[in-house]
């Protein structure tokens, strides 16, 4: 009996093209844009009825995505190679934290989530068809096949992430679809596909929010880190995130600026967690702060309300109460069906 995926000139463990960040979004003849989406970005294989979901890190994600499993092993075609993103829509809004909740050991909850919050796969390029092996093709002719391909294969879980070829089309969608957007791809329309290397342009929002200092941790060199808060719909300080994009020096200085402010606990809702399996034995311990410092940071994303990584602190705002520090600043993704309507009415 053959092994499964042998029939794929492709194996499994082909890392994805991966991209580097850009300042801007490239000008000039010879580009394709596409939206970044805000998911797990995974290769999906077919050979015969073997169907399975690649992580970038090559780990198998199919067995935590069953319904798009089963969308790709429905269709006619029975051996292909496609590069995508996986996303979960809840209501109108990308939700990487649902995401997350289906890396799940349980089989029985993930067949739950699968129903009540299917997953759906956003694809934007084609390594394999049938027999025919695209990998040194250029992605014009990749982007041909997989819209052909999709014209007979989209449904609920399977869909074509858009995409433009003019640079001015690329920065509307920045400028009008608000902060719904995680970023623009840039891609080479000549460029064959180069597994593992960063040969496509990313460039990402700059977002910003003003948000209440609440703590801070320490380390080696003085201040640490700085604890972040935004007030909630009902007055409450929430915990969002943290800073720690200081010089050694500045570290040293924050500690002067920051001690007339030491208090009780500013955080009425979420506070800073303590000690657990993820801190590898580094202390936890923070000191609180009175919230009247405000502090402008910039930020990538957001995961169940708070930063998903730590953010860059820009400026201090003593124009700013902190009261008006508020989560209603946080960006929320659309869902792709939401989003793909904005695109289409930039276009």
């Amino acid at each position: 009996m053959p092994l499964p995926f042998s029939g794929l000139a492709i194996a499994p463990e082909t890392p994805p093209m991966e991209a580097k960040l850009g300042d801007e979004i490239p000008a000039g003849p010879g580009w394709q844009f596409e939206p970044k989406w805000d998911g797990f970005r995974c290769l999906a294989f077919r050979d015969g009825d073997a169907v399975e979901l690649m992580s970038k890190s090559g780990k198998p994600l199919g067995r935590y995505f069953p319904e798009v499993v089963e969308a790709l092993a429905a269709l006619r075609e029975r051996r292909f190679v496609l590069d995508g993103e996986l996303v979960l829509p809840v209501g109108e809004v990308l939700s990487f934290a649902a995401l997350q909740l289906r890396l799940h050991p349980a089989a029985s909850r993930i067949e739950k989530l699968s129903r009540e919050t299917p997953a759906q796969l956003m694809l934007f390029d084609c390594l394999q068809l049938g027999g025919d092996v695209l990998l040194d093709k250029p992605l014009s002719k990749r982007r041909a096949a997989l819209e052909g391909f999709l014209r007979r294969a989209a449904g609920p879980r399977l869909h074509l992430s858009p995409a433009a070829g003019d640079p001015q089309v690329a920065a509307a969608w920045f400028e009008r679809s608000g902060e719904a957007l995680d970023g623009v791809i840039a891609k080479r329309t000549d460029a064959p596909y180069r597994p593992g290397e960063r040969a496509m342009i990313k460039v990402k929002q700059q977002r910003t929010a003003d948000c209440v200092v609440g703590g801070y941790r320490t380390g080696k060199h003085g201040i640490g880190s700085l604890l972040l808060g935004l007030y909630d719909g009902v007055g409450k300080l929430d915990y969002v995130g943290y800073t720690s994009s200081f010089s050694d020096a500045d570290r040293a200085a924050l500690a002067e600026l920051l001690a007339p402010y030491e208090g009780p606990s500013p955080f009425t809702g979420s506070a800073p967690g303590g000690q657990s399996r993820w801190s590898a034995g580094r202390s936890t311990e923070w000191t609180p702060l009175r919230a009247e410092l405000v502090a402008e940071v910039t930020y990538d994303q957001v995961t169940a309300g708070r930063f998903r990584h730590g953010t860059t602190f820009r400026r201090w705002r003593p124009d700013k109460r902190p009261d008006q520090c508020t989560q209603d600043q946080l960006a929320h993704e659309l869902s792709p069906a939401a989003l793909e309507q904005v695109l289409a009415e930039i276009a």
